[in-house]
């Protein structure tokens, strides 16, 4: 997973001088390989101890570690500043359109830096074990997790995705034991979708969640967990956003049950033929 993929996904979430090493981070990362950690401290302008302790909550054992991780990430991740900026009320539908896509490229190779592939593997075969199935979400979110429910439906799962956060929590106090929830949710603190992962885990169901990077309620409920990436500086895209980082997410995890299920591969065609039946009729 990418370090600087990972600073930017937790950057709203950090104290006052972990900010300032990660803007630090961001802004020079290949000047990071010269300095030490006393040397970055301070050019920060904070104790030695901050920048260790930094590193250890991006999930590295120490400084060194975090070196290694960064200067991979500066070699391997694609260059996606030359559009990446800010949408303002001046710019034409030309300059709305390459900043649009460019930010869409952008949070799409994050989120793919975000999940490993082991990660996807075990969110799949949870996925295609379950007995019942419920997608979560709130907001936006719902949105996504009703497509996700319309695409499971088709594969033949016994799938349920609803709008409403009471109708999510009754439908959820009837889950057990085989049975999974998929919680979706930005920030990864909905109250409501803490309270529906807490009442599943309580009865003893699976729980997948797909949340922004970094610890957060709703993830601490899940049995696994998946990311999505977003960026939290562009407020008029973020919700567009987030909705793109979570669409790529559920549709690979679609087409991966779909190459996993033969079962599930003749029901959809089927159902794509009963479509193209009535259009046919018409």
């Amino acid at each position: 997973m990418s370090c600087l993929v990972k600073i930017r996904s937790i950057k709203d979430t950090l104290s006052v001088n972990e900010l300032k090493i990660a803007d630090f981070v961001l802004k020079s990362p290949a000047l990071i390989r010269e300095l030490s950690s006393q040397n970055l401290a301070g050019a920060v302008g904070v104790s030695q101890s901050s920048v260790v302790k930094f590193t250890q909550k991006l999930g590295y054992r120490g400084y060194p570690d975090f070196k290694f991780a960064l200067n991979e990430s500066v070699l391997s991740e694609p260059d996606n500043t030359a559009l990446h900026g800010k949408i303002v009320l001046s710019d034409n539908l030309q300059q709305v359109g390459d900043k649009l896509l460019a930010s869409k490229i952008a949070v799409l190779n994050s989120t793919a830096a975000l999940n490993s592939p082991d990660v996807l593997e075990q969110a799949v075969e949870l996925l295609r074990d379950a007995h019942r199935l419920h997608i979560s979400g709130i907001g936006a979110s719902a949105l996504v997790a009703k497509d996700f429910a319309y695409k499971l439906q088709k594969l033949g799962f016994c799938a349920m995705a609803e709008n409403d956060s009471h109708v999510q929590l009754a439908g959820v106090a009837t889950l057990g034991k085989g049975d999974l929830l998929f919680a979706i949710s930005q920030s990864g603190n909905t109250r409501e979708i803490v309270e529906i992962c807490r009442q599943a885990r309580a009865n003893q169901a699976n729980v997948i969640s797909l949340t922004r990077y970094g610890q957060s309620p709703v993830g601490d409920h899940a049995h696994l967990q998946l990311y999505m990436a977003t960026d939290e500086e562009s407020a008029r895209l973020s919700s567009i956003l987030a909705r793109t980082a979570q669409e790529y997410v559920i549709d690979l995890l679609f087409i991966g049950l779909t190459q996993a299920c033969k079962t599930g591969r003749s029901l959809m065609e089927k159902s794509n033929q009963a479509v193209a039946q009535f259009y046919r009729s018409r």
